[in-house]
């Protein structure tokens, strides 16, 4: 590492090998290679005056690219596709005339773009199925286990932590099947010409207009594309990255929600994310367990959801058949997209897989809880039992705000049955007052609801993808 030199954190110190590679130099620069030859391979075929040695050089040369001879052609000339046009003929000397042939610049530039925005798809859909997977496991085990809910971070009725985590899930599930979209529907711009006319490779092929489609099909199969974009200026449509990147905004927006929530759920001490040995949780209190994977995850998350906007601004931008302006950002912007994702997606498998989650501490809030909740079932139960229901009522209310009062001013336990099992007015429904309040019967259909979701939504969808999970595992990521 040169340490006098900026390093991007998401490159050097969280991402994985396969996220970086894709967005590496090297994998560029060889996409363009192969671009080049499938140019010149298809125009061969197509009748033009390519030779086997011409095309022979190229295909020797697709990887070993002198990067060095590139970045010096770059200062002179000022271009970077000529420069790599330079440095790519200076290896395949015979095939040197013939390189590039009717292209402009985007023709390596968007399509590679496209590639490797779809290779990274591929990336994120196989980490977004394995914490899909984790997370269903998580549900699954804790689908019946009563839990307090919130509503505007207030006591509400209670949930189960399965069917909690079934809603983190549902978000998830929804984000793979737009991924799946975006993969399945992402066209590729193939050879389109200078303002995408084709007029170059018209020329070409002596005004043959089936050659010059029969050369854009060819192309586009070759690299592994069944769509093509129908019309283009010289670039293809920047919208396309804007849907890409709102999905990569939707799976940061996802896993903001899951990871805020665990860094509230630690503060009650109810759930927490995997904890090492001998990790620090700070450097002054030694006591602290700070849910750091999770601030993690939301600190990444806030930026790739401010994506999108200038995805957007880059389209809206882009005057009649291109301009640069569109260069520099999607530089940025389009790989590091990619790249927080990868290490968002890793984080969230290893926090579910080690979520930590702490059963009596979740029963004794709700015990403190339910008493208030349960109020309704005592008094039907004992209006049942003969009793009046506005006498009941009232006393229900005066016991209630007691018993509050003394949780909040004296920091007691809330003994509101206590209080009511004594009260005349309840004599009836007293033995029973214990039943009545069993956390179960106040969870409504939450464990019905996940054990549904899981079955099915969930479990069709990882078993669609069974071979890619068994072989994609998350990257281990600096925690």
């Amino acid at each position: 590492m040169d340490y006098n030199t900026y390093q991007n954190p998401l490159t050097g110190r969280y991402a994985s090998r396969e996220m970086s590679f894709n967005w590496s130099p090297q994998n560029k620069h060889s996409t363009w290679r192969k671009l080049w030859l499938t140019l010149a391979e298809e125009e061969k075929a197509l009748g033009l005056a390519i030779s086997d040695q011409q095309i022979a050089e190229m295909a020797a040369h697709l990887e070993d690219i002198d990067f060095e001879l590139a970045e010096a052609k770059e200062k002179e000339l000022r271009h970077d596709v000529m420069s790599h046009i330079h440095a790519f003929g200076t290896q395949c000397p015979s095939a040197m005339p013939i390189i590039h042939l009717g292209a402009t610049s985007c023709y390596v530039t968007d399509n590679t773009e496209l590639i490797q925005m779809r290779e990274g798809m591929r990336l994120l859909r196989g980490k977004l199925l394995q914490v899909i997977k984790t997370m269903a496991d998580v549900v699954e085990q804790y689908k019946d286990m009563p839990t307090l809910g919130f509503t505007h971070y207030q006591p509400a009725q209670l949930t189960t932590v399965g069917k909690r985590f079934s809603l983190y899930l549902q978000d998830l599930v929804m984000d793979y099947e737009r991924l799946e979209h975006e993969i399945e529907h992402l066209p590729f711009r193939s050879v389109k010409g200078t303002t995408g006319t084709q007029a170059s490779f018209l020329e070409l092929f002596n005004g043959d207009h089936e050659k010059v489609k029969a050369l854009e099909r060819c192309v586009a199969t070759k690299m592994g594309f069944d769509n093509i974009v129908n019309v283009s200026g010289q670039t293809y449509t920047r919208k396309i990255d804007y849907f890409v990147m709102t999905v990569l905004s939707g799976i940061a927006q996802s896993a903001y929600k899951l990871a805020g929530d665990i860094r509230l759920l630690a503060n009650l001490r109810e759930i927490e994310e995997p904890f090492g040995k001998k990790q620090v949780g700070s450097s002054a209190m030694a006591y602290k367990r700070n849910p750091m994977r999770s601030e993690r995850v939301c600190s990444l998350a806030r930026y790739v959801i401010s994506l999108p906007v200038n995805a957007a601004n880059t389209h809206a931008t882009q005057w009649f058949e291109r301009t640069l302006d569109d260069s520099a950002i999607r530089r940025l912007v389009l790989p590091e997209g990619f790249l927080a994702v990868d290490v968002i997606l890793s984080l969230l498998n290893d926090i579910c897989s080690g979520i930590q989650v702490w059963p009596n501490v979740i029963a004794r809030r709700v015990a403190a809880e339910l008493p208030f909740m349960a109020t309704e079932n005592i008094m039907m139960e004992a209006v049942k039992a003969g009793g009046n229901r506005q006498d009941l009522h009232e006393a229900i209310r005066t016991h209630s705000m007691e018993a509050a009062r003394k949780i909040k001013e004296e920091g007691r336990e809330n003994d509101l049955l206590e209080r009511l099992k004594t009260d005349p007015l309840f004599t009836s429904v007293a033995a029973r007052m214990d039943e009545l309040v069993n956390p179960m019967a106040f969870v409504g259909r939450a464990p019905e609801q996940a054990a549904e979701f899981l079955q099915n939504k969930v479990y069709p969808i990882l078993t669609k993808h069974a071979a890619e999970l068994n072989k994609s595992k998350s990257d281990s990521v600096s925690v």
